[in-house]
């Protein structure tokens, strides 16, 4: 989504009423319409939903409601939980998978169970039996929406003209990304005649659950992307797995030699992508898919013949290698216990996430938003700007941030130029993608996460710096980690691990 809303104070962004305006194919009339009151979050991005927006008045027809959308501004899940607790509750609500507060919400019984609404609604039955591992003793409380569940798209981005200056090619092995890093910062790569730059750069560490430097623990064995299992088949925290300090030696080999981004603990997101788009680093690590074009444009805004390398991360001497780990956090769209008509509400939700309800969603109505030609589509992006859909193909702005992001369903409209390559680097980093052991978090994580993902980063990055040696740290940061609630997690998760075995 290239378009962002611009939003005023308060907690509701925009509010769509069905306006009974008619539809190409819609038959209900509005006097037969049911209300449903949707609270979420929606996606920050996405173009701003007008009042006389015509998909929603094509839902309204077609499932015979009267829609209204309440979009909090920025995305904010604090604010859908801040709306919640007023006691004023929607029809429907998503908020935010994997949280203290969407917990609180079925403890307290704010939400229903929709197992009495699955086998009337094909779509949603199907959908919870993907995440089948979500439901609370049987019962499915809402829809969960896992980011990067089964797909990813981070990869190590390099630049391909700095490799052909020095003759090398994209590195496949942990030692050829070593020579690769140190040939990015000491072999003037970009012909300059000056010690200007340097091998890779990232984001900063900021918990325990992902690291800049994933792709070399996983090359050296790390079995799972959450946990690991010692060898009485308990779950132990990751870094007591045996791959932890020889990973730990590699990295901090790279560090000392300053090949690594020397600033990269106080980098964003987007102060990485300036430092590799102003030629300072040789790779960084970042999203692809549909930011292929973004990365490679911007790069070549100050190096026209620049050009990007990509591929599958290093591997370890026995040929183990990954990048991504797989998510356990995202979004959960729930029926209120206030709902007056949650057969509607449930009718609604098994829409939003069928083919009928995604292709409204992506292409709009036939003869309007798009027409066939044979089997090309034909955009009419005029039309499209009237009712929210973002420009070139991209989607309705319903469509994103509740229960999909383009990542998740691989979707990139036919007419991007760079689609077949987009897909190929999420093909690409998927392969890259390493299993939870766990799939859900449980309470005791959630509550207990901050506290001892800040254990982790001090470890971590002492053990860095060499305040404190490898082995002798991580022994420290496994005592640490578990004194400060990491114990109870353990206990926590190996109940859930043990019970599913």
């Amino acid at each position: 989504m290239k378009a962002r809303r611009s939003l005023s104070l308060g907690l509701v962004a925009i509010m769509l009423f069905g306006t009974g305006c008619g539809s190409a194919t819609g038959e209900k009339q509005e006097d037969e319409r049911v209300p449903i009151h949707w609270l979420t979050t929606g996606d920050t991005a996405a173009e701003v939903i007008q009042d006389d927006d015509r998909i929603i008045e094509e839902i309204n027809n077609r499932l015979g409601i009267d829609l209204t959308v309440e979009i909090v501004p920025e995305g904010s899940t604090e604010k859908v939980n801040v709306a919640m607790a007023s006691g004023d509750f929607p029809d429907i609500v998503t908020g935010a998978y994997g949280t203290s507060a969407t917990q609180q919400w079925i403890d307290d019984g704010m939400v229903i169970t929709l197992n009495d609404y699955m086998e009337s609604n094909s779509s949603m039955k199907s959908w919870l039996e993907e995440y089948s591992w979500s439901a609370q003793d049987g019962k499915y409380y809402g829809l969960p929406f896992i980011t990067q569940y089964n797909v990813a798209n981070a990869l190590i981005v390099m630049r391909q003209d700095w490799l052909d200056n020095l003759g090398l090619k994209y590195p496949e092995t942990l030692e050829e990304m070593k020579t690769v890093l140190n040939a990015f910062t000491f072999d003037d790569p970009d012909g300059n005649g000056k010690d200007d730059t340097y091998g890779y750069t990232c984001e900063k560490l900021s918990s325990a659950s992902t690291t800049p430097f994933d792709w070399v623990f996983f090359a050296y064995g790390l079995p799972y992307a959450d946990y690991s299992l010692d060898e009485n088949d308990n779950v132990i925290p990751w870094f007591e797995d045996a791959s932890f300090v020889p990973a730990m030696k590699y990295i901090k080999e790279l560090w000392d030699s300053g090949v690594v981004d020397g600033e990269f603990m106080l980098n964003d997101s987007s102060k990485k992508e300036e430092k590799f788009y102003q030629g300072k680093s040789g790779s960084m690590l970042a999203p692809m898919f549909r930011h292929v074009s973004r990365h490679e444009n911007s790069l070549q805004e100050l190096f026209p013949e620049a050009t990007l390398a990509y591929g599958k991360s290093p591997a370890g001497e026995d040929g183990s290698f990954g990048l991504n780990r797989q998510g356990k956090s995202g979004m959960m769209t729930c029926i209120t216990a206030a709902c007056k008509n949650p057969d509607k509400a449930a009718e609604f939700i098994n829409f939003m996430v069928s083919e009928e309800g995604n292709n409204l969603l992506r292409l709009g109505i036939e003869g309007i938003h798009y027409t066939m030609d044979g089997d090309e589509i034909v955009y009419n992006e005029e039309e499209r700007a009237k009712d929210a859909f973002s420009e070139n193909g991209w989607a309705h702005a319903l469509a994103w941030g509740s229960f999909y992001w383009p990542l998740e369903s691989n979707y990139i409209p036919e007419t991007d130029p760079n689609r077949e390559r987009a897909l190929e680097t999420v093909e690409i980093a998927t392969e890259c993608q390493v299993k939870n052991l766990i799939n859900q978090k449980t309470t005791v994580e959630i509550d207990k996460a901050s506290v001892v993902d800040d254990v982790f980063v001090q470890y971590f990055t002492d053990m860095l710096n060499g305040k404190i040696d490898i082995e002798e740290g991580a022994k420290q940061l496994s005592e640490a980690w578990r004194s400060q609630g990491g114990d109870e997690i353990l206990e926590s998760v190996n109940e859930v691990y043990h019970a599913s075995k």
